[in-house]
């Protein structure tokens, strides 16, 4: 009888841990992003490489402060892919992190494919958003757009343990906002 009271113990505090992990993960570090009206969707500007605010409608996004790259956003815009290309810095590839499934207007394996497809056109938002990290917005031929944030050079080096180099800057010290929010 004892040994059943101990494996059902430990049953009922796995469940519990699992749920607790599973509603943090889902749930509770995410929180819905307050629209700034005409400053939530930018680009950056080939000829001043300053991030300059673009016509949009519909936003909705979520972050979370347990990381950096957590930010996810979606929206709508009346400009076409290719008159923003003419204009604002274009990425080559992009890889959207998949989302809470709460979150339904990001669909990360469609954004991908429509990336990979070329029906989704990715450009650079703001750069070093957080250190090493940049945002992102992928534009599709429809008007539909989407942000998320990615590791950069920078990024990539410092997270994997690779010395970052001078072309770099410099990491901020601890306690530090970072270069930029």
């Amino acid at each position: 009888m004892n040994g059943k009271l101990v494996a059902s113990l430990i049953l009922l505090i796995a469940l519990v841990a699992g749920g607790a992990i599973y509603y943090l993960q889902m749930y509770g570090y995410y929180d819905r992003v307050i629209p700034t009206p005409g400053q939530d969707v930018q680009l950056v500007a080939r000829n001043s490489d300053v991030s300059e605010p673009i016509a949009y409608t519909d936003f909705q996004a979520i972050d979370a402060n347990s990381s950096p790259i957590r930010y996810r956003a979606c929206f709508t815009t009346d400009l076409s892919a290719d008159t923003l290309a003419a204009t604002y810095v274009e990425r080559q590839g992009g890889e959207p992190r998949v989302a809470p499934g709460w979150f339904d207007c990001f669909d990360a394996k469609a954004i991908g494919a429509g990336i990979e497809a070329g029906t989704i056109r990715v450009f650079l938002s703001r750069k070093n958003i957080d250190y090493g990290v940049d945002r992102v917005v992928g534009i599709s031929s429809d008007g539909h757009g989407w942000a998320w944030h990615e590791l950069n050079d920078c990024g990539d080096k410092n997270y994997d343990g690779t010395p970052v180099g001078e072309e770099c800057p410099s990491r901020p010290q601890p306690g530090s906002t970072g270069a930029g929010g």
